[in-house]
């Protein structure tokens, strides 16, 4: 069994590996990292063999530790990206170039609508109806979209919303809030397969699924880099927020939002934004925190969306589609029924 993993920002890890009965009876690990002393590797090799076949990425990473010792220098790579790279070999891993994915730059939507899009595309992809899928959204109208945990009075000041015309509307992975305004922002959503994060932790995935996209600011000219747990920034601020939800039905939502242009008044009057939040973000003010790609670029929206997409396209099979009539229909009694209620709105008051 094959399993391989590209840690973010690092090198290439590849697991081979052979069980008998319950046990690993043989593993190879390979890849272009570095390792010093280089008979360290044949130290994790033995050690990782005999192990329990449903071993956990905790338990492996331990082990190679372990064998590498504590003068072991992992360069590009961890134990714990061996471990990974072990688990994906056993289980039932997927790499992105097993999966041609469907782009769609969709038309502009209303808030609401868009949190249901989100949730029926991703559920379409759990039942093997729709193929992995990158949405490009486009908004209708000004939103304030809320953390499926955030309190509702907590993050927004409706004397605010109301000024501003903005739909305040709560989306169903958590995180904080994001303000939006159609052209000043840019609107992702990843819909995977669970097989393409196998191994990982929540952590991890954010930074697997988010790699493709500093590759794409690096096209227009922006170095970036992933914050943890799940912010894109570069040296003159943060860029975007993601989020991120797993059903348990076999898929993963992953989504972003990053700032094109900012209309910082009103994003301070709409949002309430605490001396706690901003605790350890090293500014005192929110405003100076985000440096939106327009500054950053002096590029035009379309053109960034596009070069995003043609990076996206430089690295996987990809192939244009649409949302269809079933799954409009179905997100919009998703609106009905869940996301445009004041109980869904006002889960958390």
């Amino acid at each position: 069994m094959h399993g391989e993993y590209k840690v973010p920002g690092g090198k290439l890890v590849v697991a081979d590996v052979e069980v008998s009965g319950d046990s690993l009876s043989r593993v190879v690990i390979s890849g272009d990292f570095f390792l010093e002393p280089a008979e360290a590797l044949l130290d994790i090799r033995l050690a990782l063999t005999g192990l329990p076949a449903n071993s956990t990425v905790g338990t492996l990473a331990a082990v190679v530790e372990r064998a590498a010792g504590p003068d072991a220098h992992f360069v590009g790579f961890s134990p714990e990206a061996v471990a990974i790279a072990v688990r994906r070999a056993l289980g039932h891993a997927t790499s992105w170039g097993d999966h041609t994915f469907d782009i769609l730059h969709d038309e502009p939507r209303e808030p609401h609508l868009q949190m249901a899009l989100d949730d029926v595309i991703t559920r379409e992809v759990a039942a093997g109806r729709r193929a992995p899928t990158l949405r490009i959204w486009e908004w209708a109208s000004n939103a304030v979209i809320i953390g499926s945990f955030q309190s509702l009075r907590n993050e927004v000041d409706p004397e605010g919303a109301a000024k501003h015309d903005i739909t305040v509307t709560r989306r169903v992975s958590g995180g904080g809030a994001m303000f939006v305004q159609p052209g000043n922002t840019i609107t992702y959503s990843l819909s995977v397969p669970t097989s393409l994060v196998e191994g990982l932790s929540f952590e991890q995935s954010y930074a697997f699924l988010d790699d493709w996209v500093l590759g794409a600011l690096a096209d227009v000219g922006i170095k970036a880099r992933y914050v943890p747990l799940n912010d894109i920034a570069s040296e003159a601020g943060k860029i975007a927020g993601a989020a991120q939800k797993r059903y348990s039905s076999g898929a993963v939502l992953h989504h972003v939002t990053m700032a094109y242009d900012i209309d910082a008044d009103a994003m301070l009057e709409t949002l309430r934004i605490g001396r706690e939040k901003m605790s350890d973000k090293g500014t005192k003010s929110a405003n100076k925190r985000v440096d939106p790609l327009r500054s950053q670029t002096g590029m035009a929206r379309e053109d960034v969306i596009a070069a995003f997409l043609d990076h996206f396209a430089s690295r996987y099979a990809t192939q244009s589609s649409a949302v269809s009539p079933d799954e409009l229909a179905k997100a919009q009694a998703e609106v009905d029924s869940k996301f445009s209620t004041p109980e869904w709105i006002g889960l958390v008051p």
